[in-house]
């Protein structure tokens, strides 16, 4: 599994939380445009092609950033 960046890591988690990319910005105190920057970035190194998909994988992920 590819490195995530921090920024990248932030967001998928927010968002597999069931944050909007709204939200996740207002939280990550952001852009939308940025979230949505990100999420594809986040999909392609997780080798995951939906937003459901993305709890799971997040949940492999190691907990320090």
């Amino acid at each position: 599994m590819a490195q995530l960046a921090s920024q990248e890591r932030a967001v998928a988690r927010l968002v597999a939380d069931g944050a909007t990319g709204e939200q996740a910005a207002l939280e990550l105190f952001t852009s939308v445009k940025a979230v949505q920057y990100h999420l594809p970035h986040v999909h392609s190194k997780l080798g995951i092609r939906f937003r459901s998909e993305l709890a799971a994988r997040v949940r492999e992920l190691p907990s320090s950033d």
